[in-house]
């Protein structure tokens, strides 16, 4: 009975302590919130940041680990996409917890024309809620930001096989001009 008990408040404390931790995390930001200054290195090194891409609409797509199969396809589709969503005025970013040397492999080995980043302190997942709890991975996640800087899109619940897909689609619909109100 003691060790049920004992057992029972050990679930417990685990239980909160689950709970505190997720809470302590960011959430996911939404449709129209500015999306936080950002500096990471991409595959080859060298440093991008949200400054750079000012004035530019752009995608950050958060996966969790290089070279794994929900992550390649989610990449290649992207990739195979690639320059319907150029035309769109549309520039691609994939962030992970991955090295550098890892993302440029991956890079090599599936042909990206786009940069993978490093977000290797995992300081930008944790501000926009892109990081999974108790795991050093990177959430599926995405956000499709604009050139003012501002959320256009969260993407909270990606499926790689359809992803790139749900993106052009989206994009052309906030490219799309108003329609008239009706009298």
């Amino acid at each position: 009975m003691r060790a049920c008990r004992a057992l029972s408040s050990m679930v417990a404390a685990a239980l909160l302590s689950v709970t505190l931790a997720s809470a302590a995390g960011a959430d996911m930001l939404q449709p129209g919130d500015t999306f936080p200054s950002w500096t990471l290195p991409d595959q080859t090194g060298k440093p991008v940041s949200s400054a750079d891409l000012a004035g530019k609409t752009y995608l950050l797509w958060f996966f969790p680990k290089a070279m794994t199969p929900g992550c390649t396809k989610e990449g290649q589709g992207l990739r195979d996409r690639n320059p319907a969503q150029t035309s769109l005025s549309l520039t691609i970013y994939g962030v992970s917890f991955d090295e550098p040397s890892t993302n440029a492999e991956f890079v090599k080995q599936e042909s990206f024309p786009f940069a993978l980043l490093s977000d290797r302190d995992q300081t930008l997942a944790d501000k926009v809620g892109a990081k999974m709890f108790a795991l050093p991975l990177a959430k599926r996640v995405s956000y499709l930001v604009g050139p003012d800087g501002k959320v256009l899109k969260t993407y909270d619940s990606v499926d790689p096989e359809t992803h790139a897909a749900e993106i052009e689609r989206d994009l052309r619909a906030l490219q799309a001009p108003p329609k008239p109100a009706q009298p």
